[in-house]
């Protein structure tokens, strides 16, 4: 698979979360190998709860899958520039590879707002933008054209 086929699967997942109201942001986390270990969706209005996010639900699946909290040598592909909490948890769990599809410019960690991971931590992971922005971005105009 291609990282615009990982980009697409995070895209259904993301259309998914149209039917709870939640906003539309989808996650897969691969292993070294390019198999899928993790997949998430925003479902904070469906959860009622903040932590929620996509980014956290398939880093959570990937580790169980992993046996580790360890995901060195894995990629994740979300559609919406991570958050201070997701880049965090990416950070936290070793993630060596995020390609994300929209910026988000009001909350990214990736150097929209700031890009924490530029800073000096003793993990580097490599941070590639842009995949497939033009996609990830419709469907989030979508979701909010709709609600207005």
């Amino acid at each position: 698979m291609t990282h615009e086929d990982y980009m697409r699967e995070a895209l259904d997942l993301a259309r998914a979360c149209l039917a709870t109201g939640d906003v539309p942001v989808g996650c897969v986390v691969v292993d070294p190998a390019g198999a899928v270990i993790g997949r998430g969706r925003n479902r904070r209005e469906e959860l009622s709860s903040a932590t929620r996010h996509a980014e956290v639900e398939a880093i959570e699946a990937a580790c169980a899958h992993m046996g580790s909290w360890r995901l060195t040598g894995c990629s994740l592909y979300v559609t919406l520039e991570p958050c201070p909490m997701c880049a965090g948890a990416i950070w936290n769990a070793r993630l060596s590879n995020l390609w994300y599809g929209a910026r988000e410019e009001r909350s990214g960690c990736c150097g929209s707002v700031l890009n924490l991971f530029a800073e000096n931590i003793d993990h580097a992971t490599a941070v590639r933008g842009g995949l497939l922005e033009d996609e990830c971005a419709a469907v989030l105009s979508e979701f909010f054209r709709a609600r207005r």
